[in-house]
């Protein structure tokens, strides 16, 4: 049976697995489900359809599953926000729901969102994502596996942020970044600086597919190319590795432009 302290409000229709910890006065609503393990700490808030995976920790004052601050809501529409495993969410951080009917917002597993981040409707952030304090995702944003953004960092409304690649903290974020690397700056200052090699180097990247990415962003940002030359010329003289191929795939898709 769950562990619910005795002044937590927890709605009688919330599904919670029998070995949850619910701290004091916490809110529970009655669309909550909530996986084997997880702890939610003092005066957190979940409310809407919100699903939380097995051994997750909420933190104090933590709000998830709020009504969208989208405009576009229409009263009455179900929509959704879900989180993976083994994800923390810190100290007054936020997750809103889906905006459109079934919309949903998803955090994946193993992430670390820190105090006072802000995730908004329909975002998607994979698994092993770390945002550091106060880093906001405006709505449908993408955050890519083991990406990493610092503290204070904003990424404007359907920005994508690529696999491993690391945000400097304070950025403004307007375009999509691109995997593997490094992105720092604000307003026309925002830039790609360098390969994300420490980062790679500390998940098992080889040094022979570190070499390679430290290639290709000499093409996309030190031979004076545009991107459509330097693509070219990655597609022709560096070795298709998966990264390769996971960042010419990126480019492709772009709807926003990427830096």
């Amino acid at each position: 049976m769950a562990k619910i302290h005795p002044t937590a409000i927890v709605d009688a229709h919330a599904e919670l697995a029998d070995d949850v910890e619910v701290g004091p006065y916490a809110v529970i609503g009655p669309d909550v489900k909530i996986g084997a393990g997880t702890v939610v700490q003092s005066h957190a808030y979940l409310g809407g359809h919100l699903t939380i995976g097995q051994h997750c920790q909420i933190f104090p004052f933590a709000a998830l599953g709020m009504k969208t601050q989208d405009l576009k809501y229409k009263e009455g529409d179900i929509t959704y926000a879900e989180i993976g495993d083994d994800t923390v969410m810190r100290e007054f951080s936020t997750l809103h729901l889906g905006t459109r009917a079934n919309e949903v917002t998803h955090v994946g597993s193993h992430c670390l969102v820190m105090a006072y981040c802000h995730i908004a409707h329909a975002c998607h952030v994979g698994d092993h994502v770390i945002m550091s304090n106060a880093a906001t995702l405006a709505g449908e944003v993408q955050v890519h596996d083991y990406a990493i953004i610092g503290g204070l960092t904003a990424v404007h409304q359907f920005c994508r942020i690529g696999t491993y690649a690391m945000i400097g903290g304070a950025s403004a974020v307007r375009q999509d970044c691109p995997p593997y690397m490094i992105a720092e700056g604000k307003d026309v200052g925002m830039a790609i600086r360098s390969p994300n090699l420490v980062g790679l180097d500390r998940h098992g990247f080889s040094k022979e597919t570190r070499a390679i990415l430290k290639d290709a962003f000499r093409l996309l940002y030190r031979e004076g190319l545009n991107h459509s030359q330097a693509l070219e010329r990655i597609r022709l003289e560096i070795e298709p590795i998966p990264e390769i191929q996971t960042l010419l795939q990126f480019f492709a898709t772009s709807q926003r432009g990427v830096y």
